[in-house]
């Protein structure tokens, strides 16, 4: 057991000695910084909205290379978590638990979409005809992105190799599982595997590490080119609708998922949100929720979580478990029919909201996935409420936040739930963590000593 205080602020948990001071962790002046970009952007996209495009490659830029280690970071995750696994039924439980209760939180999601519609009505007495030419790409994006059996058969990648270059995060998940086990059946011939994927994870950790001192740059560009783009007369015209939809992204993630997360596991949704606070910074500043993925990754195995139960309740919860997307799609569907006059019965409603329960579980890989799954969803029921589709177009980008920090909590929350169900979650550790007595390794974003400065259960954890 290690002597390390609880109070260390750098390092590796369990690798200080009493001699050695702890490295100082300087990445909260990145995060001070993104802040400090955010403002600027805005100030420039306002008052010089023509250098506010121009830099909006910047967030492009930036978003790119974040996607560029989601693969090689799953891909490590999961087969280390599987690899280490004797019982492959194990990792069976974790998927089909996973699954089920992505389908009935993104309902649930639904749901609460439509009963705060019909509450607020906030599309009612405005005039859409002016925008109605901006919802042909949208359309397009929704029918290029095909039907359910288009997204199923898409799971599986030309070549071996090609899911890890695609960049599409089911296909690699789809081979991380096939290696995985791979391994697993190998037995001891393939620990010498295990030790290398090992060694290649804390490369892609630290290059990622690297990457993340960028993240000043991308969110001033990408939020100067929003309000370059829409300026601030799109949020004014449509505040109502951006507001309700917050509240409601707030009531879900505080109310529904909190309440849950305390009564079936003992977390307080709030220390969680403290503990991933730097994650919805990223997230706000890039307006995508994969820009925090690794990360998550990271913070949920340093929680407590095996990494086999991470490898795949996150993963899969980036395209199954997208509530805030849900709640956009309903909220935004009463929102154009409202402002069309044309108003949808409860009927319809229904129909539209049993669309969108399949529908939503592919957005994740539609560019503009919002609109395009909203604009595939009333094309296939109301197709006379496509033209409204480009009303919201202008604050899209201001509701997207919303929609990445809802969806981004889901899978937190969805992995501890999940680790509790499962047994394969550490509540003294998790404690631990959450009270900051066992900070994050900033550095590396590796765990080296999960288990030496927290008391551990009967089960023995995962070793990394």
């Amino acid at each position: 057991m290690s002597t390390t205080t609880p109070n260390d602020t750098g390092g590796t948990p369990g690798n200080a000695t009493p001699n050695t001071a702890p490295k100082r962790d300087r990445t909260h002046w990145l995060y001070l910084a993104v802040i400090v970009a955010v403002l600027a952007g805005i100030l420039v996209g306002w008052l010089a909205p023509g250098f506010g495009k121009q830099v909006g490659e910047l967030g492009t830029l930036f978003v790119n290379l974040i996607k560029m280690m989601i693969s090689p970071v799953i891909f490590c995750t999961i087969v280390l978590g599987i690899g280490s696994v004797r019982a492959a039924a194990k990792v069976g439980k974790v998927g089909g638990m996973a699954l089920g209760y992505f389908l009935i939180m993104s309902t649930v999601a639904l749901a609460i979409g439509l009963v705060v519609g019909n509450l607020l009505h906030p599309g009612s007495g405005l005039d859409i005809a002016g925008h109605a030419k901006e919802t042909a790409k949208y359309v397009k994006d929704a029918q290029g992105a095909g039907g359910t059996w288009d997204f199923l058969k898409d799971i599986v990648p030309t070549t071996l190799v090609s899911s890890l270059t695609a960049g599409k995060v089911l296909q690699t998940l789809f081979v991380a599982l096939l290696v995985g086990f791979g391994i697993q059946a190998m037995g001891a011939t393939g620990e010498p595997l295990l030790r290398g994927i090992g060694l290649v994870q804390k490369l892609v950790f630290r290059i990622l590490t690297m990457i993340l001192w960028l993240a000043p740059l991308g969110a001033f560009g990408a939020i100067a080119n929003v309000v370059a783009r829409t300026g601030l007369d799109a949020v004014k015209e449509l505040a109502l609708l951006m507001v309700a939809f917050y509240l409601t992204c707030a009531v879900f993630v505080f109310g529904v998922l909190g309440v849950l997360l305390r009564a079936a596991a003992g977390v307080s949704i709030f220390k969680l949100v403290r503990y991933l606070a730097r994650e919805y910074l990223l997230i706000v500043a890039t307006s995508s929720s994969e820009s925090a993925l690794p990360r998550l990754i990271a913070k949920m195995e340093h929680l407590g979580v095996e990494r086999t139960t991470v490898g795949v309740v996150v993963p899969t919860g980036y395209s199954f478990n997208l509530d805030g997307t849900a709640i956009y799609l309903t909220m935004a569907t009463l929102f154009v029919a409202d402002a069309m006059h044309k108003p949808l019965s409860w009927t319809e409603q229904l129909g539209l909201l049993v669309f969108m329960i399949v529908a939503s579980k592919g957005a994740a890989g539609v560019t503009g996935a919002g609109l395009a799954t909203l604009a595939g969803g009333l094309q296939s029921h109301r197709p006379e409420l496509l033209d409204g589709v480009g009303l919201i177009v202008g604050i899209d980008r201001f509701m997207s936040e919303a929609r990445a920090v809802t969806n981004f909590s889901g899978n937190a929350v969805a992995t501890v739930l999940i680790g509790t169900w499962t047994n394969t979650i550490e509540p003294a550790r998790v404690r631990a963590v959450l009270d900051r007595q066992l900070p994050f390794d900033e550095t590396t974003m590796v765990d080296d000593h999960p288990a030496t400065a927290a008391p551990s259960l009967e089960k023995s954890p995962v070793p990394v």
